[in-house]
């Protein structure tokens, strides 16, 4: 799993040793990437398990002191895939940022 910046570049990779898309590995990239910004700076998350993975930042706290700076969506590849309510709320083109 990589992070890549705007442009498409990998910035860090994390090697999954473990089958499927666990959350620990988005956040883990997630807070090295928070780490070399400037608290004012606002990150837009383009992932395609994003509604889940901010509901979890939510309901657990993950990335907690960065949620202030941070939108969620969802890939359009991905995001007909995902319920109508899903859509509305992290559907890239619609989503505010």
């Amino acid at each position: 799993m990589a992070i890549l910046c705007c442009h498409n570049c990998p910035l860090w990779v994390v090697n999954m040793n473990t089958p499927g898309e666990a959350q620990h590995y988005t956040l883990a990239l997630l807070v090295k990437l928070f780490k070399h910004f400037p608290p004012s700076v606002i990150v837009q998350i383009l992932y395609d398990i994003a509604c889940q993975l901010h509901q979890s930042c939510i309901k657990w706290g993950f990335l907690k002191p960065y949620m202030s700076c941070t939108t969620f969506s969802i890939s359009i590849f991905h995001a007909f895939g995902h319920q109508w309510p899903c859509q509305i709320i992290y559907h890239p083109r619609k989503t505010i940022g």
